[in-house]
Parts: structure tokens; sequence; C-alpha cells
């Protein structure tokens, strides 16, 4: 499929897609991005990740408008129930179904995943691109500050901050969206520094053009490979981060709960044989953390196409 497709976007004298003397701007945008979608399709792994993302986002968003459970009130008389027709999954130490706890812990853990990776990635793609266009001065002092907050550890900075604020879904999102910003911040900043220096960035400078033009319409576009793959690993590490959080008592007040969550309320009851109060949320984790990855991963391969007609 990919062989086809490159035999396609060959360049045509004379044509639209004719090569330019830098190499690539001559090829279309539409190909250039059917080309990578040929490459991410061409990984198995890549689809079943997608795949799996996208059951994990059916299972908890529309799951329990088909399988309804009660999640607000304690209901003792069936605590700890094994797996059974009325309770696939059976039931938790306080009598809640453990198949609707699971979607429900789904969506927070989804939630604060998706929302903290948006904030780490906007704050570090800002911060990033404008040091390496600023340079100088402005580029030291800016990277010596992300810097600084890289050396303390990343766990501790996060039961910090978590212990210190409110534990609510918008707290979690806040504090781990403002943690995670710094590796994005770093890797735009390195695909900055080498775009500033492109010939169309150095035109738009002569022409007139103001930082604020160069950085919205040149530097950040061209930076999407780049954040579009560290943005689906940001998901996955929020996912894990706020799994940690939970399963270390900072996490999201009862009856809310998440996947990291559930497995710290399991654990005490584990070795009693309640096997069903901690596999299925580490199952969950676990899958969706890998099918990120997986999908991280290809799309970093497939944006390699992109970034060898720049």
């Amino acid at each position: 499929m990919i062989e086809d497709v490159r035999t396609e976007l060959m360049p045509v004298a004379g044509g639209v897609g004719t090569a330019m003397p830098e190499g690539g701007e001559g090829y279309s945008s539409g190909s250039v991005w059917r080309l990578i979608l040929a490459v991410f399709l061409e990984n198995r792994l890549a689809i079943v990740g997608l795949g799996l993302i996208v059951f994990m986002v059916l299972f908890c968003f529309v799951g329990p408008l088909v399988y309804h459970t009660q999640q607000v009130f304690n209901n003792p008389n069936i605590a700890n129930l094994p797996p059974s027709a009325h309770h696939p999954l059976g039931t938790d130490p306080v009598g809640y179904d453990m198949l609707g706890r699971l979607m429900l812990g789904g969506q927070s853990s989804l939630e604060i995943g998706f929302a903290a990776a948006l904030i780490a990635v906007g704050i570090g793609v800002i911060w990033g691109a404008t040091a390496g266009l600023a340079g100088g001065v402005v580029d030291a002092v800016m990277m010596r500050i992300v810097d600084a907050l890289l050396a303390i550890p990343f766990l501790f900075a996060l039961i910090l901050l978590g212990a210190i604020f409110t534990t609510s879904i918008p707290e979690l999102i806040i504090v781990i969206g403002l943690v995670a910003w710094l590796v994005p911040a770093r890797l735009v900043r390195g695909e900055t520094l080498s775009l500033r220096v492109r010939e169309y960035v150095q035109a738009v400078r002569v022409m007139g053009g103001g930082s604020g033009r160069v950085l919205l319409r040149h530097i950040i576009p061209n930076t999407v490979g780049t954040i579009v793959v560290n943005a689906t690993f940001q998901v996955a590490d929020a996912i894990i981060f706020v799994a940690t959080l939970s399963f270390l008592g900072i996490g999201v007040p009862p009856p809310a709960t998440n996947w990291g969550g559930e497995l710290s309320n399991g654990l005490s009851y584990f070795y009693d044989g309640y096997w069903w109060l901690i596999y299925p949320a580490g199952i969950a984790i676990v899958l969706t953390v890998v099918a990120f990855n997986f999908v991280g991963d290809a799309m970093r391969d497939a944006l390699e196409v992109r970034l060898q007609q720049r």
C-alpha cells in the first residue's frame, strides 16, 4: 500500500506535484496526508490500539446508557458479591455494581487524561515555541526554568500539589497539566530552533512579518507532528498519574471514582479472594495506556513522512 501511494506521489514534470529544490514543497498537503494515513494503517498494532481506545470511550460513556446501575448510595446488603448474571463483575465492599463502577471510573480517568494532556501540550507548545523563536537571553532563562522544574521528581510534585489542592476532577486536571508541560516544551523548542532559520521564515521577517505571525502561521503548524505524537503519550501518562495519585489516596472523593481508586479500594480485599475488585480496573488501565502508546508510536512513524517533506 505504501509503495503504491509513494509511486502516486512522485513528482510530475510541469505538474502540480513537481518537487521543489528543498525537497517536498511541491507535494500537495492532501497527498502528504494520504501517505501519512497509508503508513499509519500499515501498523497493525496501531489499528488494534485505535480500536481499543474507541472501545474504551464507548464502554465508559455509552455503556452507562445501556447498563444502568446505582452508583450514589451504599447498599451493604449486596456487598462483595461474586460475579453473577445480575452483577457480571460482582459488587464492591459497599454494594456498588463493579461493572458500572468500572464505567464510571473510566469516565473520570479518560476525562482527566484528555483534558490534562490538552493543558500540558498547550502550555508546552506556547512556552517552547516562544523560547526557541526568541533565542538569546530569553531562551536561556525560559529553558533554565524548565530544567529546574524537571529536576523535581515528577511524582513528588504531583503528590505535593495533590495534597495542597482539593481533590476533584477539575483540580486533578489542572495539577497534572501544570506538571506535565515541561517535556512538550523542550520538544517544541528544539523543533523551533530548526525551523526559525528556514528560508520561508526569513522571508516572512524580511517582508515585515512580526514574531506573532511567524509563531502562529509557520512555527507551530510545522511542529504539528511532534505535538500530536507527544499528546498521545501525554494522555497515557496522565491516566497513569491519576491512577497513581488515587492509589495513594489523593484522588476524587466518593461516590466519584477512577480506575486507580478502584485498585486502591480493592487491594485490601485481594488476599481474601475478591479478585473482581482489582483485576478489571487493572486490566482497563493497562489496555488503555498500551493502546495510546501503540497509536503514538505509529503516528510518530507516519509523521516522519511529513517531516521529510519540510
